[in-house]
């Protein structure tokens, strides 16, 4: 079995370039006009590693230029694959006649979760490699046990060492696999692994989430036949070689769009925001319409992928109130679980008292008292929920980013309520999902200043 070659994997880079930037924040403005939501951050993650399936060139549009895809097009070099922009946001990804796994970058790999959807199109080029162990946010113990029982139906086995998985898929066949858990990235690793096996694969308890949908329409245009997309039991019928020239379309990020509905929400502001996935945001809105949100929404349009719904959505300034019940997150159709830090500061501005109860994510609800430090009341009740008392006055103050996404860009959001000015230090983990975030919040009226600390 090839191992993972340090000396090469490692290139002369550290990172601490990227995490020397801070935001200041000038808060209590009121945003105006209207924003395009961008393209998803885990779409485009999902697409880059279904690629590896195709011996062809593909082409894909609307990736954004965000740290993640910055480090996975780093992983994706480093073992010969071609990637390159051409244009603001489009790549081509011609793959190699032979995989370098032997010197995959593990620095990169270490930064990111989405390595682990290597396995399941690798395993159709490469019969034994190894990975390193994934990165990504940390929000407590993460296993890769969804990844490991669901390739195990396969006849793909792995083995966990100290510092890299182990993959033999020497043994592949079709089959039925029921997934250990509702898990998103496990869900198209399972896809893409059945996707290149000649035959019928059922998979049961599979995610219909947005990214996992997009997997989806991609590998369609492949020639992969997949039955009951946005549904939670798949069956895909998998092709022995893939060879097809393809030029794809990711669609939009409905995170990205509550997250500019929720700054509109806590500043008591008019906004408009084009693009949102509204499929995939229909129970959060109705959530915030009963805690008092006045919205309204534009007819149906689709995405450029032909499958996505869109439409744009205004929200005006609102008296809220909190919930009689709990808020929490559920696998799709419910609350996006990267939606859920959102209803944070949502909450502080909303009268009476909110439960917020994040059963999915060890440790994550510790995160939300961060916002103590704005002012807000926020009691953790366990590693797992919040009661957040409304409505309170924030004020600004100075925050590090948790080494978490979506847990930073909450506490940004809630700096934009914030009277005074607030400093947000180490802002990696927000551009790791979010492109340009601080320039695109300024045009719609938020005061939002990049400090780089050159250190």
């Amino acid at each position: 079995m090839s191992k993972t070659n340090n000396k090469k994997a490692i290139p002369a880079k550290t990172y601490k370039d990227l995490e020397t930037d801070d935001f200041e924040i000038v808060g209590g403005k009121k945003l105006h006009g209207e924003i395009t939501t961008n393209t998803s951050k885990n779409g485009a993650l999902g697409l880059l590693c279904a690629s590896l399936l195709n011996k062809s060139k593909t082409v894909l549009h609307g990736i954004p230029r965000i740290e993640e895809i910055n480090r996975i097009i780093e992983v994706m070099k480093s073992i010969g694959i071609s990637v390159e922009w051409n244009g603001e946001h489009t790549l081509e990804i011609v793959p190699p006649k032979k995989f370098k796994m032997g010197e995959i970058d593990s620095l990169a790999s270490s930064r990111i979760r989405s390595v682990l959807m290597f396995i399941g199109p690798m395993i159709h080029s490469e019969k034994k490699f190894s990975i390193p162990h994934a990165g990504g946010c940390k929000m407590g113990k993460r296993t890769i046990a969804a990844h490991q029982y669901g390739l195990e139906h396969l006849g793909v086995e792995i083995n966990t060492t100290d510092t890299e998985y182990q993959i033999d898929a020497s043994k592949m066949k079709a089959g039925e696999v029921v997934m250990y858990e509702s898990s998103d990235t496990a869900s198209e690793n399972i896809i893409m692994a059945a996707a290149g096996l000649p035959g019928k694969t059922t998979i049961d308890f599979a995610t219909p989430n947005y990214q996992v949908q997009e997997v989806c329409f991609f590998l369609e245009k492949l020639g992969v036949k997949i039955e009951g997309i946005g549904t939670t039991t798949l069956t895909v019928h998998g092709l022995k070689k893939i060879d097809i020239p393809i030029e794809y379309s990711n669609s939009e990020d409905p995170t990205e769009s509550m997250m500019f509905l929720t700054a509109a929400i806590v500043t008591k502001s008019k906004l408009t925001v084009r693009r949102c996935p509204i499929d995939f945001l229909k129970l959060e809105l109705l959530k915030l319409e009963k805690m008092g949100l006045k919205y309204e929404s534009s007819k149906i349009y689709k995405a450029k992928n032909g499958g996505t719904k869109l439409c744009d959505i205004t929200v005006f300034p609102s008296v809220l109130h909190s919930l009689h019940d709990k808020i929490h997150a559920q696998p799709y159709p419910g609350i996006n679980t990267d939606n859920l830090p959102f209803f944070v500061p949502i909450a502080t501005q909303a009268k009476g008292n909110t439960m917020i109860h994040d059963w999915m994510w060890e440790n994550r609800a510790i995160y939300f008292t961060e916002l103590n430090r704005l002012g807000a009341d926020i009691t953790l009740a366990d590693p797992h929920r919040v009661y957040v008392q409304g409505a309170t006055k924030l004020k600004g103050t100075q925050i590090i980013c948790p080494p978490a996404l979506r847990p930073s860009t909450m506490i940004m959001v809630a700096m934009l309520a914030a009277e005074g000015t607030s400093v947000l230090r180490n802002v990696y983990a927000i551009r790791r999902g979010y492109e340009d975030i601080a320039g695109r919040l300024s045009k719609i009226g938020a005061s939002v200043k990049v400090i780089d600390r050159g250190i």
